[in-house]
């Protein structure tokens, strides 16, 4: 951009039809113009196309002219401005020292209160929207806001007035850099009891011997972050002493998948991801569910068995909060892959940690423990939303998930 130069901002409105775009640049090629910036948006049947440029001084005014004659001929509205170079160099969007961050808003249905309160926050932490797409298919479902910002901001305070706002209108909302690595993610890590299925498996266990309440009491506590979890395990564990392999076979045959869950492994499998599932349940459940969503790798803990039942004693070392990071960072080491590629998703105070060592921390219709520390919160009812934070639309959805 050469400050000696006038740069013109041109704004055409009017209906959507084949021809605009190229018609414009055309011109402006003609009259030897140089295109800085360029964003069109269509909300059918209405187009908005804005082009920024800069040309010689004694070009400008025929330029003006004959991009007038183009927009009358298209039946076109064209408004333009000259600006300055002080205006440019101030803006985020062309300055290199700019922070840029994605805001993902998700909800059956966004609200405009939402997003008028999502772009107060913003711009009361002095953030420019850059720009704004819709990326759910069909329906206001998922809106994408890309932003900027010059100046220093306390990312974790804002972080919490988004994720206070999230419960407060009712959708949820995500806050991430944005930049290579948000769509440059290569392997996702999942947590299974409320995660990827419906309940918690230990309960479930502890119901096929009556013992359901008073293990689901121990488990809400060790969820919640209120009792060490190794405690808490060996504790249920004990709870599940003759508990037979036929039993395990009933829970399993009741076990039902968090909606979404098959058809996000589905997609991230197109996508080339590598697969894991790290679970501080047991191999006997873990695994079943590996095989049946083609997941590729899964770790839980080990029931002792002998004769064909339950000791009421776990195998050594315990799945547990540190175990579930260390096994990522070694799962990401194995596969080549830095941590910054990594996701990992959960729900319950002992994922703390694998979340805090991906690149993307996921909690999913979590524990306020775990919601109130991870990089993103959902509540959404389908595990599927999560393609959304990877930037991905409605329509690349469907062409993965036909």
């Amino acid at each position: 951009m050469s400050p000696e130069l006038p740069v013109i901002l041109v704004t055409v409105t009017g209906r959507d039809t084949p021809g605009i775009t190229s018609g414009l640049a055309a011109v402006l090629d003609e009259h030897q113009a140089r295109l800085l910036d360029i964003g069109q948006s269509v909300i059918p049947p209405v187009l908005s196309l804005s082009l920024l440029f800069e040309i010689q001084a004694s070009a400008r005014e025929e330029l003006l002219r004959s991009l007038q004659a183009f927009c009358v001929q298209m039946d076109l509205k064209l408004v333009f401005r000259t600006l300055t170079a002080t205006e440019l160099a101030e803006h985020p969007r062309f300055s290199p020292r700019a922070s840029r961050f994605a805001v993902t808003l998700i909800a059956g249905q966004v609200p405009a209160r939402a997003l008028h309160r999502v772009a107060e926050t913003l711009a009361r932490h002095r953030f420019n929207i850059d720009e704004i797409q819709r990326l759910s298919e069909g329906h206001f479902g998922c809106v994408e806001l890309l932003v900027s910002n010059l100046n220093p901001v306390d990312l974790a305070e804002l972080k919490r007035e988004l994720l206070a706002l999230s419960r407060e209108v009712g959708v949820d909302i995500a806050f991430q850099s944005e930049g290579l690595y948000r769509r440059a993610k290569r392997m996702i890590v999942f947590d299974l009891d409320s995660t990827l299925i419906q309940s918690e498996g230990i309960d479930e266990l502890a119901r096929e011997l009556g013992r359901h309440d008073e293990v689901a009491a121990v488990t809400h506590a060790a969820m919640q972050g209120g009792m060490d979890y190794d405690e808490s395990l060996r504790l249920r564990v004990e709870k599940l002493r003759g508990l037979t392999e036929a039993q395990i076979d009933a829970v399993y045959s009741r076990i039902e998948l968090t909606p979404g869950a098959e058809e996000l492994i589905r997609a991230l499998k197109a996508l080339g991801y590598r697969t894991a599932l790290i679970s501080g349940g047991f191999g006997c459940l873990a695994e079943r569910i590996r095989s049946r969503l083609g997941i590729d790798r899964a770790f839980a803990n080990e029931l002792e068995m002998s004769q064909g039942r339950a000791t009421g004693q776990v195998q050594l070392p315990i799945v547990n909060a540190h175990r579930k990071a260390e096994l990522l960072e070694e799962l990401a080491r194995a596969e080549g892959i830095p941590l910054d590629q990594v996701i990992a998703v959960g729900d319950g105070a002992n994922d703390l940690l694998m979340l805090e060592k991906a690149g993307l921390g996921i909690a999913f219709k979590a524990k306020p423990v775990l919601r109130q520390s991870a990089d993103c919160a959902l509540e959404q009812s389908s595990l599927s939303s999560i393609l959304y934070l990877l930037g991905l639309s409605g329509r690349e959805l469907q062409e993965l998930l036909p």
